[in-house]
């Protein structure tokens, strides 16, 4: 699946957002970037139907960086997409950026991905045909901004990832680090609020890892992002302001301690 629903250049206003569908009476906690309520994802399979987790309470404030972590088949993927409106809910009610996303129909939903969302996947995407600079500016075309000044906030972003000399390589071209640095700054070339990263790091070695994590690290600050990142690496999860751990259909706080009961508010 190749999306092309990441998010402004470094210098452009975040303060003119559109206004999204709420349901009726909701208030939206400004300082909140995810809320989340009795969320249940149930899939219908010929054997009988697979419930990957009911009646979820998840809070993500604004600046923060969370870490999920949990077995394979826990329902950590599905989760973010849900979160990124990329799939729907079976129950419960989903915000993020104070917009019901469960409620959005496909091309506001889309519309809501290219504008608000970073998206960084465990393989990078990236279009073999065209270059790092192109990949980059993809999302900025899709929403319509003249190629230009596209390629100019692309070369902008590569700059931040330190890969302006790679801008007219192809993927093929580049290194595994070095594509997902180019994925990295595609996912936020259209200035999103949330980034939301599934195993950035899961097809590199350590060290590589390590300095795309490094680099994560550091546009998250810069930038003021909102990062929520699944990882299967405990090493780097544990550098994010909090870990969560999913399993049997719960989110629990972890560290290197026993998981203790995830607590939010009301």
């Amino acid at each position: 699946m190749i999306e092309t629903h990441s998010a402004a250049a470094p210098l452009a206003s975040r303060a003119a957002r559109e206004t999204e569908p709420r349901a009726p009476g909701f208030q939206a906690n400004q300082s909140l970037i995810i809320q989340v309520r009795g969320l249940g994802k149930t899939y219908q399979r010929a054997r009988g139907a697979l419930t990957l987790f009911e009646d979820l309470d998840l809070e993500v404030a604004a600046g923060e960086m969370v870490a999920i972590v949990g077995q394979s088949g826990a329902g950590k993927s599905t989760l973010l997409h849900i979160l990124g409106a990329l799939d729907t809910p079976s129950t419960g009610t989903v915000y993020c950026a104070s917009t019901n996303v469960a409620k959005l129909t496909a091309k506001e939903a889309a519309a809501f991905r290219n504008r608000e969302i970073g998206y960084v996947w465990q393989f990078h995407y990236l279009l073999p045909e065209f270059t790092a600079l192109e990949n980059v500016a993809m999302p900025l075309l899709a929403r319509g901004t003249r190629k230009n000044e596209a390629l100019g906030t692309a070369e902008q972003w590569l700059s931040e990832v330190g890969l302006v000399d790679r801008g007219d390589h192809r993927p093929g071209e580049l290194s595994g680090g070095e594509q997902q640095r180019v994925a990295l700054a595609r996912a936020l070339v259209c200035g999103p609020k949330l980034l939301l990263a599934d195993e950035p790091t899961g097809d590199l070695d350590d060290g590589t890892a390590g300095k795309v994590f490094d680099l994560i690290e550091r546009l998250h600050a810069s930038h003021g992002l909102t990062s929520i990142l699944v990882t299967h690496n405990m090493d780097l999860a544990l550098r994010c302001g909090r870990t969560l751990r999913l399993g049997n259909g719960r989110l629990t706080e972890s560290t290197d301690a026993e998981p203790k009961p995830l607590q939010t508010g009301v």
